[in-house]
């Protein structure tokens, strides 16, 4: 007779969710599980602006495959399609739904990949500005004495003059030393120094006082006595407990930088027309405004206006999902 005895149930790594390590799976419940996400599925209008924005990335990355035609390359133009209305009108074609213009450039295709471009000099200027800004407010909240008088005085004096008047002295000397002709290439780089430099005084501000707030705490002062470098404190004690306000600030700046990219675009000192942004598409649709060609300036301003307001509406709800006293 035998007797059989009952074996411990246990769960084998291949009953778990395949490919998915324990760790990652407990960070994501973790994260559903949060007051941010909960004050996120809340909000009707900011779900709205995150699905709206996430569209709008998804389809600069994979602007080839959901694009008819590739409105950079001159060998996909066909001319004798130039000013083309809209599919959906009398004169309309329907491979065309946003028309041409007057190269017989896809309007759709175009704003696909000028959002494409719009969306990396304005990630590109905004971590730029935010790294040197904090790092600047950091060091300045933290050392005090005269570093500190240095960073906030040029930073006060930089946020009396408007920004795209720095952008567009900053783009003016580079073209200058260059000869005023700029590639592809240089143009972005350009336009991510130009914009990333006029936008650092308001992460440095930022960060300078919360720095002066943590640096006095208990747990800062403690550090410093057993003796950790200065420069450790910074990065590993203060910088953590700093960055909410500015990714606040870094969200809301994202649409300030692509309004800045499309702005120095539209006057002629962004992108070159052969590989447009938003602003340069502006640009070329304005001059046809008044002839009848409509359809060429007024996509891609919506295409502009849409992708502003979601981002500014997604900085306004982290800015309350982050603020204590809004809790």
């Amino acid at each position: 007779m035998t007797v059989e005895t009952e074996q411990p149930v246990t769960t084998a790594a291949s009953d778990r969710a395949p490919g998915i390590a324990p760790g990652l799976m407990t960070r994501v419940t973790r994260a559903l599980d949060s007051d941010l996400w909960w004050s996120f599925t809340r909000s009707p209008v900011t779900v709205t602006a995150g699905m709206v924005t996430l569209l709008y990335f998804l389809a600069a990355i994979f602007a080839p495959l959901i694009t008819p035609q590739n409105p950079f390359d001159p060998g996909s133009l066909v001319y004798a399609d130039s000013f083309t209305p809209p599919s959906w009108t009398e004169d309309g074609m329907p491979q065309y739904l946003f028309g041409t213009d007057n190269q017989g450039r896809d309007i759709f295709s175009a704003l696909v990949y000028g959002a494409r471009i719009s969306l990396l000099v304005g990630f590109a200027a905004i971590i730029f500005a935010a790294v040197l800004g904090v790092a600047l407010g950091i060091t300045a909240g933290y050392i005090g004495g005269f570093a500190e008088t240095l960073v906030m005085r040029t930073a006060d004096v930089q946020l009396t003059v408007p920004g795209i008047l720095v952008a567009l002295m900053i783009d003016g000397v580079v073209r200058v030393n260059l000869g005023g002709e700029m590639t592809e290439g240089v143009a972005v780089l350009v336009l991510i120094l130009a914009i990333g430099l006029s936008d650092w005084p308001q992460f440095a501000r930022v960060t300078r006082g919360a720095t002066l707030v943590e640096k006095n705490k208990e747990y800062v002062q403690a550090a410093h006595v057993i003796g950790i470098h200065p420069l450790l404190i910074m990065l590993r004690h203060i910088l953590p407990n700093v960055m909410g306000p500015v990714l606040v600030l870094a969200t809301i700046g994202l649409a300030l930088a692509i309004i800045a990219e499309a702005t120095l675009s539209f006057l002629g000192v962004g992108m070159p027309p052969t590989t447009p942004s938003l602003g340069t598409l502006i640009r070329i649709g304005n001059n046809f405004l008044f002839s009848g060609e409509w359809w060429i300036t007024l996509f891609p301003c919506l295409a502009l206006v849409v992708l502003v307001l979601s981002v500014n509406l997604l900085g306004d709800w982290l800015r309350d999902a982050l603020n204590p006293k809004l809790r």
